[in-house]
C-alpha cells in the first residue's frame, strides 16, 4: 500500500497493460542467455543475436557472442539520437587491446530502440584505433585509459554492411544530439551545456 506521499502515475495502468509483453521479451532473451533486457543493453543484444544468427558468450568477461564455426564477436550498440560514438572498454589496455586484436567487430546502429543497421568490422579494419589506444596507454605511463571511442563515420566508411540501409547521411556527421531532460533536482547534475 503506497502512503499519502506517493501515487501511482496515470500511465502506471498502461505500463500494467502491456507488461505481459514485456515478460514474453524476457522469456524469449532467457532463452538465449540474456538474463535481464534492461541490464547491459540486453534488449538490444537479443536483436543482434536474432537477426545474425549469433550466440551469446555468457560471462561479463571475454568476447560477447560467437558464430555457429565458433568465431567469436565483439558488438557494439550506439543510439544516434543520444551519440554518434561506440563506447569500448572503461580500463582499456595492451591486454584489453590483444584480445580485441583476435576478433571481428559488429556495430549495431539505433534511433532510441529501433535497429537501422549493422557493421562489421575486422582486426585489420581496427587496427589504427589499436594502434592510437596503445600509443595513449603509453603515453600515460602506462595506466588504463578509460573508454574510448570509435566513431560512427568510421562504422560506416570503412565496415562491411551486414543488416539494414546505411543510415541517414545527417545522422553520420556529429551535430548536437538531444539531450536528457534534467529532473527538477538540486543534487542532480545540469545537462546543459
Amino acid at each position: 500500500m503506497l502512503s499519502n506521499r506517493f501515487s501511482p502515475h496515470p500511465d502506471s495502468a498502461e505500463l500494467d497493460e502491456i507488461w505481459p509483453a514485456i515478460r514474453r521479451f524476457q522469456e524469449l532473451a532467457s532463452r538465449h542467455g540474456i538474463d535481464d533486457i534492461f541490464q547491459d543493453n540486453g534488449g538490444k543484444l537479443l536483436q543482434v543475436l536474432l537477426k545474425l544468427g549469433l550466440i551469446v558468450i555468457p560471462g561479463r568477461e571475454g568476447n560477447d557472442a560467437k558464430d555457429q564455426s565458433g568465431a567469436e564477436f565483439e558488438l557494439k550498440s550506439v543510439n544516434i539520437n543520444l551519440t554518434r560514438s561506440f563506447s569500448t572498454h572503461h580500463h582499456m589496455n595492451p591486454v584489453i587491446i590483444a584480445k580485441y586484436r583476435q576478433v571481428d567487430w559488429i556495430f549495431a546502429v539505433y534511433r532510441d530502440i529501433e535497429l537501422i543497421t549493422i557493421y562489421l568490422l575486422t582486426p585489420v579494419d581496427m587496427e589504427p584505433y589499436y594502434k592510437a589506444w596503445e600509443d595513449k596507454w603509453h603515453g600515460f605511463g602506462g595506466k588504463d585509459i578509460s573508454n574510448q571511442k570509435v566513431p560512427l563515420t568510421y562504422v560506416v566508411e570503412v565496415g562491411t554492411l551486414l543488416w539494414g540501409n546505411p543510415p541517414p547521411a545527417n545522422t553520420i556527421k556529429k551535430r548536437p544530439v538531444r539531450k536528457r531532460q534534467k529532473l527538477d533536482d538540486p543534487e542532480l547534475p545540469d545537462l546543459e551545456p
